[in-house]
């Protein structure tokens, strides 16, 4: 009999996914808990130079792929953004479990790449609200010179690793071709975004292809979403455009967290 429940339970546990929620406290220092706690629980960070993140939670999955990216990449540009979400009520977990459920319709809200399109942000130049991205879509040959656009994928269960090709054109650093490269651990959801193409700043060059590289990390936090993002950016231009350049790195990451945010809510929404 104890035979048999043991095969029971092992069977169990290599069938059935868990997925757990960390309190913030887990994941944030006192200090960075404060400074969202005092600032509408957004805040932000900029570096001009090759420093490690400040504000990155200290999770081991996120900091392994943090060191990937920031290792491989002599960046002169560094922005990291970290936000605290309130769900829903009704979609609020304990503080020990994350529902497979949610995880997954989160999981497809990060891609939904075509739902990115005609999101806005706040260009700090022109001192208005401005579209970031005129067009967005999943594409089939990132080397084709017209590649067809491709529907969001979907999953039913999020694999431990995904990547796909999107072409975005947007208002300040034109039409472009980027790898999104998906991960799903214990705790979170990890993006990274990589340019193909180099990026243009109007007419000067801006970033060269492979030097724009941008995570973005989400983690439940019970009745929150910790979202996460960082840039780092090795830039062509001269200095004295960096400060510009930074500036709109940051407004746009807040943007992309905006529009998963709005988008999570209709999922949490939805779940009881």
């Amino acid at each position: 009999m104890k035979r048999k429940s043991f095969l029971f339970l092992f069977t169990f546990f290599l069938t059935v996914p868990f997925v757990f929620s960390v309190p913030p406290e887990n994941l944030l220092t006192p200090v960075t808990i404060a400074r969202l706690n005092s600032s509408g629980n957004f805040i932000y960070e900029t570096r001009f130079s090759n420093t490690s993140p400040v504000l990155i939670p200290s999770d081991n999955d996120l900091r392994k792929v943090i060191a990937e990216v920031s290792d491989s990449l002599s960046y002169n540009i560094m922005v990291e953004t970290l936000y605290l979400h309130k769900k829903p009520e009704q979609s609020c977990t304990s503080s020990e479990t994350w529902d497979n459920i949610q995880k997954t319709g989160l999981y497809n809200q990060l891609l939904a790449i075509s739902t990115l399109e005609g999101i806005q942000y706040y260009s700090a130049s022109r001192g208005t609200m401005r579209t970031f991205f005129e067009y967005s879509r999943v594409i089939d040959q990132p080397n084709a010179r017209n590649p067809a656009p491709l529907s969001d994928p979907v999953f039913n269960t999020p694999p431990q690793s995904f990547s796909l090709y999107a072409r975005q054109k947007d208002l300040t650093f034109g039409d472009n071709i980027y790898q999104y490269s998906f991960r799903t651990v214990r705790d979170g959801i990890f993006f990274i975004q990589e340019n193909i193409t180099s990026l243009t700043y109007g007419v000067i060059p801006a970033v060269g292809k492979g030097n724009l590289r941008s995570v973005f990390a989400v983690f439940d936090c019970g009745d929150t979403l910790l979202i996460y993002s960082a840039s780092f950016v090795k830039s062509l231009s001269v200095s004295s455009l960096n400060e510009r350049i930074s500036v709109s790195f940051s407004n746009r990451a807040e943007a992309v967290i905006k529009w998963f945010a709005d988008r999570a809510d209709t999922v949490l929404s939805k779940t009881e």
